[in-house]
């Protein structure tokens, strides 16, 4: 691996951007065939693993820059919003759009699955509201500061909102680092937002889904550790990992059983082994490069760069799928299971794959090119 420590690259990431999009995909293909099975059918932690990956880079690019942009300019706050901006806004108002217009029909798709499946009915406000303050909610990013519109398309859009969330506050944790230290720092938002997560509960405002930053900025946290430990000597880089292990263990923000809990540990555990190599004994760096180096192959890499496209687009795909399935064929669950996947895979990725290339690329370029230091004359 490069020594990423100097500033090169982690190439096991755009493998398990690409895994967390897949575990959250056959996830849901679990919870909406009826085919259970524990942890790869939990959904919840592969959106973990995306909000820990998410920390992580942030944190891993602002240190590479850190000398060139600042956060204590602002014009770096201005610089990093719009290109985080025009890398997640593109794709995701075109979604937004498909999600609102084909509503009632991934409705009536979600009544046979839910009724098939002998639970509860998705509420139909989740799928059949287009009005205007819907759109607007959405297309500003606030519906994750709504318990009534944090939940309301049929996208599983509540993690953007929050994705949304964390980027405005970044800079500012950034400079409270800065300022006081990582420790300090990281544990003092932590802190914060568990202490306003349980407030809120006693005040009775609960949200459908975490859409609130508080609720998660413990795993956000998480992953910036990991990343402020590349800039750290061995011992304090285990320190951070350790105090990493304990935040994801606040219990919010998603299952707090002790599978759940042991499953986020392990994920710490894990990213931090693949991403401090250099610093792990050398009988078990031996055994993780080969891993990461297959996690930073071509295939892994093309699957992270459509992770995003997948993670938007398979519950469009999926639920109609999966009603024709249950309507269709009179199999058993794993079997329907196996054949949900199978149709929906090609169709998501062959759907994100065109909106990389035509809707994220394009977008990304028009941030980088808004924010690209003009020469003087």
């Amino acid at each position: 691996m490069t020594n990423v420590g100097n500033g090169g690259r982690v190439d096991c990431l755009d493998g398990l951007r690409g895994l967390a999009a897949l575990w959250v995909l056959v996830g849901h293909a679990h919870i909406l065939t009826g085919f259970s099975l524990p942890v790869i059918g939990d959904p919840d932690l592969g959106v973990d693993l995306f909000i820990m990956l998410s920390g992580f880079l942030m944190v891993f690019h602002y240190q590479r820059r850190k000398e060139r942009e600042p956060w204590e300019a602002s014009a770096t706050w201005i610089t990093f919003w719009i290109r985080r901006y025009f890398r997640i806004a593109p794709l995701y108002y075109v979604m937004l759009v498909a999600a609102l217009t084909f509503g009632p029909f991934i409705f009536d798709s979600r009544m046979i699955i839910d009724g098939f499946n002998g639970v509860e009915p998705q509420l139909a406000d989740r799928y059949l509201d287009s009005s205007l303050t819907n759109y607007l909610v959405h297309l500003t990013f606030l519906s994750g500061f709504s318990p009534d519109y944090a939940f309301r398309t049929a996208l599983p859009d509540w993690s953007i909102g929050l994705e949304m969330q964390f980027y405005a506050a970044l800079p500012f944790v950034m400079i409270l680092v800065g300022r006081i230290g990582w420790i300090k720092g990281i544990v003092a938002v932590s802190f914060a937002g568990i202490v306003t997560s349980y407030a809120l509960n006693r005040i009775g405002v609960s949200f459908p889904m975490p859409t609130f930053l508080p609720l998660k900025m413990h795993i956000f946290a998480a992953g910036m550790l990991l990343a402020g430990a590349l800039w750290t000597d061995r011992i304090r880089a285990y320190q951070f990992a350790a105090i990493a292990t304990v935040l994801v263990l606040a219990p919010l923000g998603g299952g707090k059983d002790m599978l759940h809990q042991s499953v986020r540990v392990a994920l710490v555990l894990i990213f931090f082994a693949f991403i401090h190599t250099h610093r792990l004994p050398d009988a078990v760096a031996k055994l993780l490069r080969p891993i990461a180096g297959l996690l930073g192959s071509r295939f892994f890499h093309n699957l992270g760069e459509l992770s995003f496209g997948a993670y938007l687009i398979h519950l469009m795909v999926m639920q109609p799928v999966v009603a024709y399935l249950i309507e269709m064929a009179d199999v058993s669950d794993p079997v329907r299971w196996g054949l949900s996947l199978l149709i929906t895979v090609p169709i998501v990725y062959g759907l994100a794959w065109i909106g990389y290339n035509l809707i994220e690329m394009p977008g990304q370029n028009v941030g980088r090119g808004l924010t690209k230091p003009r020469a003087n004359v």
